[in-house]
């Protein structure tokens, strides 16, 4: 049986979608989770300062759909400990102080789950702009770098980590008029092999996740006519959920992975396969 008894997960990006659906896996397999996001529910915040950062941020801010503390509270119904923070990715010191905070009240950090980033800048190359671009390379990757530098010596020490980087089949694939989420989940899988190959000796292990069109908050605010064109071109013929991908981080979360690093799995109805 799986189980991740007695371990502690930090996930980020998981007030919702898919950050929220693997939060509660890995509380539901046992671990105590530490919930954290951008928004929380009880902050008051700028939303046009907000947006400069990320327009899909600022969009949910007042949806309903910003739930790291109320995912904190449903783990801790389970019988495991959760707590659910503001963190800001980009930001080393924020990350320390939570990281720290984790170690107070939960021992120290054994799984990282980097699931945080940003897929707003969609623009064909003549109307990018650097500044865009320097945004989706320093979320997407430097934030996961981030993150896993501040977890990293704790994990040596015990001789025991997991490291979960959430990349995308864009990262092998391309991305139409995304350059800067294409580049920077392309990043993702090379930061994870270099990694991996450093982690071994210690025990830590480091594998990502490549997900296809994940059916998320997120994704549904696109045009409908566009997500039916992106079904039709997929083999499955319909978008994943959330509860599709989260199994599969528990997994390399878990010692049954323990033989398992540098992986990059695909996800994706068959959408990474070559079709007509």
């Amino acid at each position: 049986m799986l189980t991740l008894s007695g371990k502690t997960a930090l996930v980020t990006g998981a007030s919702r979608g898919l950050g929220k659906a693997i939060a509660l896996a890995l509380g539901k397999t046992g671990a105590n989770v530490a919930v954290t996001d951008l928004l929380v529910e009880s902050e008051k915040v700028d939303k046009e300062r907000l947006a400069e950062y990320s327009l899909l941020a600022a969009h949910f801010v007042d949806t309903g759909n910003v739930e790291t503390i109320s995912t904190a509270a449903a783990i801790r119904k389970m019988g495991v400990n959760s707590l659910g923070m503001k963190m800001d990715i980009t930001q080393p010191d924020q990350i320390q102080k939570v990281v720290s905070e984790i170690f107070d009240q939960m021992g120290g950090v054994d799984i990282l789950v980097n699931n945080a980033g940003v897929m707003d800048n969609m623009a064909t190359m003549e109307h990018q702009t650097l500044k865009m671009f320097e945004r989706d390379l320093n979320v997407n990757l430097t934030g996961a770098f981030n993150c896993i530098q501040a977890v990293w010596p704790h994990m040596k020490q015990k001789k025991w980590g997991r490291i979960i980087n959430i990349s995308s089949f864009v990262g092998l694939r391309g991305a139409f008029a995304q350059p800067g989420y294409g580049a920077s989940k392309a990043g993702m899988i090379g930061l994870t092999r270099s990694l991996a190959l450093e982690g071994a000796r210690h025990g830590i292990t480091v594998n990502a996740v490549l997900p296809g069109f994940i059916e998320t908050e997120a994704v549904k605010l696109h045009d409908p006519k566009m997500l039916d064109r992106i079904k039709e071109r997929i083999p499955s013929k319909r978008m994943g959920n959330p509860d599709e991908v989260a199994p599969l981080v528990a997994f390399l979360a878990s010692d049954r992975s323990s033989y398992m690093t540098g992986t990059a799995i695909p996800v994706t109805g068959g959408a990474d396969l070559f079709n007509f």
